[in-house]
């Protein structure tokens, strides 16, 4: 029996499975599994435990919710957890042995992240707190139950986020812990700055947390890492210049805190690195600067949910694990205190969440691959042998037809390999010819990798080859790479982008030179802006939450005034290079018929960009057209409501059957 082909309400099928978490004692594990529910128009996610000795997997919690950051007590005993079946995620507690998971907190503003406490009786939270409140204090409700629209007052520049829509000026996120028995709440920190709880030491005597600790925070674009001594109050500075540092952890002995973070040499495209704190000589050093690619996960997809990893994790004879993102894969490495540091997991996957046994034996890893959406396996670590724990999308795989990527690569005019991606169509049949989609990544400073996106399987499913590429900004090629886009948006880029559809079309017959589509979305959305006004080589384009107007973004987006000096080196003290680089100063070369998507509440990239867009080509008679997603933000793609992202997909596949 012939498979059938992806489509787009496959998503309600797909499962996604994330955030392993290991037991103290090795023998059982928490994920966490997400699905779609059309009738509810949302997704929830739920707790599941599964036994590392039988591979038996049950779910721990259920109902209509979204339950994450899943993490065991030090004794085994308790699972925590974040839930928002009471509106604003707060934190739970579960007994490991079974029950029902109870409410810890009720907090104003939900919280964002904890940490137990190694005496398993008192957790740390990370939550938002208004200045000289506390997270217990609860607003005024009004006398009626309703409550009026009021102003809002801006004082800051950063004062709206993607997302989150306008933000409290007046609130901050703070640290506090909260006692399991009393229900106490303590909190630790405070003031008109933000901080960050990044670890708890094993003795429960010290705290790490993260803060740029500047009360204009318009300009300050670091997290500085400090460490407070319980008993004393007294704070030490572990790494406190420009730059930012995090996913803090401490060795089993508390001798060592490795942490992960990256300076500001090259702005938002420095790559990140490992680094360990020698606790008792203040003294830290660099484990990955033999390494040219990035520490984490770097990767644009579309189909998991919620996906966390820990930035490092040690085991108990000091050694550590992490991902890096290097040359379309995302791999587990190993590093030792002596230097030596290399892979811990194959080539061509992606590794997007894991944890590591204490003593070093075996990993869990949720991996992906270009015709997997991911399931968890327990990985040997001394022989790289791998056990399937789940199947989650095993039934889904069985029934539907994957098409699996080739790669391609070519090599550029100033030195650079331009790696990426060429999936052929569905039904593919030699000597016959084909339309072919170049789809292009945000970011810019992101990667496509060997990893599951729907949206490529749903476009050769559609019957179009596509063609996916790694131009200079994405990273995992080298930081020479990954800077070479800063100040040349439109140019080496561009040519990247040609460069290797040239390369395809010189070596596969079968794609039809006049049936050419473009797409791409944010950074992807203004390259395909720049692409159609500057050739006309493509019969068809979508272009996604959009740039055309780099000055108007520079005051309209939530990042607008600093991210355009960072990647143009220009502000609006030279509108000149700014609209050199803008697409709309082009449009009246466009002559590519252009579909234009954007959310309503996309303060990324706000649709004042697309409106500018379609009023301009409307005005010089091209052929246009502008479809708005109300109840969207700039995740569309990824986290929207899921009749929302059908939509999406339909408008793509419907605008490229003009090919």
């Amino acid at each position: 029996m012939s498979k059938k082909a992806v489509e787009i309400e496959d998503l309600l099928k797909l499962v996604s499975v994330t955030d392993p978490k290991i037991s103290p004692d090795g023998k059982r594990a928490v994920f966490v599994q997400t699905k779609m529910d059309e009738e509810e128009n949302t997704y929830h996610s739920h707790l599941y435990h599964v036994s590392l000795e039988t591979g038996d997997a049950t779910p721990w919690t259920y109902g209509k919710s979204r339950n994450s950051q899943p993490a065991w007590s030090a004794d085994g005993r308790h699972v925590a957890f974040l839930s928002d079946r009471n509106d604003k995620n707060q934190l739970y507690i579960l007994p490991a042995d079974g029950g029902e998971a109870r409410a810890v907190t009720d907090f104003e503003k939900g919280v964002s992240s904890f940490r137990w406490s190694p005496c398993n009786k008192k957790v740390w939270v990370n939550a938002l707190a208004q200045d000289g409140k506390t997270f217990t204090d609860k607003e005024a409700e009004e006398e009626d139950g309703k409550k009026k629209p009021e102003p809002y007052r801006a004082t800051a520049m950063k004062y709206k986020m993607d997302g989150n829509g306008l933000i409290e000026q007046d609130c901050h996120r703070q640290i506090g812990s909260v006692d399991l028995e009393t229900g106490a709440v303590e909190q630790l920190t405070e003031g008109p700055y933000h901080f960050s709880l990044e670890a708890i030491s094993h003795d429960g005597k010290r705290v790490v947390y993260g803060s740029a600790k500047e009360e204009n925070q318009d300009f300050i674009f670091r997290q500085s890492l400090y460490m407070r001594d319980l008993d004393t109050g007294e704070e030490t500075a572990i790494i406190e210049h420009d730059g930012y540092y995090g996913d803090a952890a401490f060795s089993f002995d508390d001798a060592r805190l490795a942490f992960v973070g990256h300076s500001r040499t090259y702005e938002n495209a420095t790559q990140a690195e490992l680094y360990v704190y020698d606790t008792a000589n203040q003294t830290t050093q660099c484990l990955t600067e033999g390494i040219d690619a990035p520490i984490g996960d770097y990767v644009v997809a579309d189909h998991q949910q919620g996906a966390q990893a820990p930035g490092v994790v040690w085991t108990k004879d000091d050694h550590l694990y992490f991902q890096v993102s290097t040359e379309g894969d995302v791999r587990l490495y190993f590093a030792s205190l002596d230097g030596a540091v290399y892979p811990a997991s194959p080539e061509d996957e992606h590794v997007y969440g894991y944890d590591i046994a204490r003593d070093g034996s075996f990993a869990l890893a949720a991996i992906s691959d270009p015709v997997s959406p991911g399931e968890l396996y327990k990985l040997a670590i001394s022989t790289g042998e791998r056990e399937a724990l789940t199947a989650c999308n095993a039934n889904y795989l069985e029934q539907t037809e994957m098409i699996a990527p080739s790669s391609v690569s070519h090599t550029t005019e100033d030195g650079f390999s331009v790696h990426g991606w060429l999936m052929k169509p569905r039904g593919f049949e030699a000597g016959k010819k084909y339309p072919l989609v170049v789809n292009i990544h945000g970011g810019p400073h992101a990667m496509y990798a060997n990893t599951f996106v729907h949206e490529m399987q749903l476009l050769a499913a559609s019957g179009y080859g596509v063609l996916y590429v790694n131009p200079r900004g994405s990273h995992g090629y080298g930081q020479s790479f990954v800077d070479a886009v800063r100040g040349d948006y439109g140019g080496g880029d561009y040519r990247d982008i040609m460069g290797a559809l040239d390369g395809v079309l010189g070596e596969n017959e079968w794609v039809d030179t006049e049936r050419l589509g473009v797409t791409g979305g944010s950074y992807g959305g203004f390259m395909t802006n720049w692409i159609v006004a500057h050739t006309d080589r493509f019969k068809a384009a979508v272009t996604q939450r959009s740039i055309c107007n780099w000055i108007s973004f520079f005051g309209v987006s939530d990042i607008g005034y600093y991210f355009s000096d960072w990647q143009h080196g220009a502000s609006m003290d030279d509108v000149d290079k700014l609209w050199e680089h803008s697409p709309l100063k082009y449009a009246k070369d466009i002559q590519t018929p252009l579909l234009i998507l954007h959310s309503e509440n996309d303060h990324r990239c706000p649709i004042e960009q697309a409106e500018q867009l379609f009023i301009t080509l409307k005005s010089m008679h091209k052929e246009t057209e502008f479809v708005r997603f109300p109840e969207a933000d700039h995740n569309l793609s990824r986290t929207g409501k899921p009749n929302l992202r059908f939509a999406r997909l339909q408008e793509i596949t419907g605008w490229m059957e003009r090919l």
